[in-house]
């Protein structure tokens, strides 16, 4: 549910906010604010804090009290509800919300929830600001007009079961990838499968019922090779900067469906060579991704959240090992594909000592072009009863990407996937 700020006194120190039964969101008068690294509630400085985002929203957190830092220095529980900021594409949270979880709590939504505090009188999070591409603006989307361009695509392709998918997503969803088609620009999502070899914790398409709630449901057909080029060649002839997405958050796997896109892409190949084609993947199904890659995939967005195989293995629970995505890595490398790395990142766990280790071998062996620091949408007790003990303590977030930088300074750090010039 989302919340709506409230009138706040100018004050310099870092207090923590709270939301009270009406949704509004209040200060905690005499108590600091504190954000989550892992399971740890930590005091908050200048230096962790950005203004809160135009595009941002403030949510709350059902069943999870907040907490802060009283004048005697110790944890304190305040009575009302945890507030956290939905940040949008761009920035990476450094913190989670300080709260104090109530026993029996539900399951939250599938969100990366950060933490949110006063400063100045002025409503911070706790994040850095890591990618700016004009494109992905929410400004840029969700229009009046949005209606009747997807009509107007539906009426220029008619009985494509892709284009029916991507206008629902885009109106009732506001997925910004399936618009771009109706807007005829940029990146242009086109899901094509609805089976996964992966069972992600935080899968926002297809959830167990005891687990998270999907924040959107999953396809439910298979598009044809023809449905596939027929939407490929409409985007690509005619948009600026025109690329079109495989893998989306509304299918499964795109590689488990390699022969109908490789198909696709030839059939794409055979009338323009306009624009880019790409694939969002988890990169679990070798054989798959060798079909795409030779059919003629530009660039690569893998989906992943460890280099260590027992914390990969605890978040994906697939079919397959992290041997198959880094030989999947390695061929598309090899073959001249642009490779970046969707890292899903979670405060607390991403930044631990193991992790960041385990990622510098990676990258030492596997040269990926690209970061894409993406927030985790999780529930965080959920997450961290899920994954492996931490063996260290975490070096924080901007420490872990400071650390990457340095020693592979030819790796871009980012949140964006940008329009790759040959």
């Amino acid at each position: 549910m989302k919340a709506k700020a409230a009138k706040r006194a100018q004050r310099s120190e870092i207090t923590a906010v709270y939301a009270d039964r009406r949704g509004n969101i209040c200060e905690a008068e005499g108590v600091r604010g504190m954000g989550r690294i892992g399971s740890s509630n930590l005091p908050l400085r200048s230096d962790d804090l950005i203004p809160l985002p135009e595009s941002a929203d403030l949510m709350f957190m059902p069943d999870h009290l907040a907490a802060g830092q009283g004048a005697d220095g110790t944890e304190k529980r305040i009575v009302g509800t945890a507030v956290a900021a939905i940040l949008p594409q761009g920035y990476t949270r450094t913190h989670l919300p300080a709260f104090d979880r109530m026993e029996g709590a539900a399951p939250l939504p599938l969100y990366g929830y950060t933490a949110v505090v006063s400063h100045h009188g002025q409503l911070c999070v706790a994040a850095v600001y890591t990618d700016e591409n004009e494109k992905w603006d929410p400004a840029n989307y969700n229009g009046k007009e949005l209606k009747k361009l997807v009509r107007r695509t539906m009426k220029e392709l008619p009985h494509n079961r892709i284009v029916e998918q991507v206008g629902n997503c885009s109106l009732n969803y506001h997925c910004l990838t399936a618009q771009n088609l109706f807007y005829r620009r940029w990146e242009c999502g086109v899901p094509t499968s609805p089976v996964c070899n992966a069972n992600c914790l935080g899968c926002i398409s297809l959830q167990s019922s005891e687990c998270c709630p999907s924040p959107q449901e999953r396809i439910t057909f298979s598009p044809t090779p023809e449905e596939i080029a027929e939407v490929g060649i409409y985007h690509l002839s005619i948009a600026p900067d025109g690329i079109i997405s495989f893998g989306q958050g509304c299918e499964g796997e795109p590689s488990l469906a390699a022969d109908r896109i490789a198909e696709g892409i030839r059939r794409i190949r055979a009338v323009t060579q306009r624009g880019q084609i790409n694939m969002n993947s988890n990169a679990g199904f070798p054989a798959g991704m060798r079909k795409i890659v030779d059919a003629g995939l530009d660039s690569l967005r893998v989906s992943i959240i460890s280099a260590r195989d027992e914390s990969y293995d605890a978040y994906y629970r697939a079919s397959y090992p992290l041997d198959n995505v880094k030989e999947s890595l390695r061929y598309a490398l090899d073959h001249g594909v642009y490779v970046s790395l969707n890292l899903l990142h979670f405060p607390g766990f991403t930044d631990r000592v193991e992790e960041l280790a385990a990622w510098q071998e990676f990258f030492r062996v596997l040269p990926v072009q690209m970061i894409q620091m993406r927030n985790l949408n999780i529930d965080p007790t959920i997450f961290l009863q899920t994954m492996p003990q931490a063996e260290g303590a975490p070096v924080g977030t901007r420490a872990f990407m400071e650390a990457l930088h340095a020693e592979f300074p030819q790796l871009v750090i980012g949140s964006f996937s940008h329009y790759v010039n040959d």
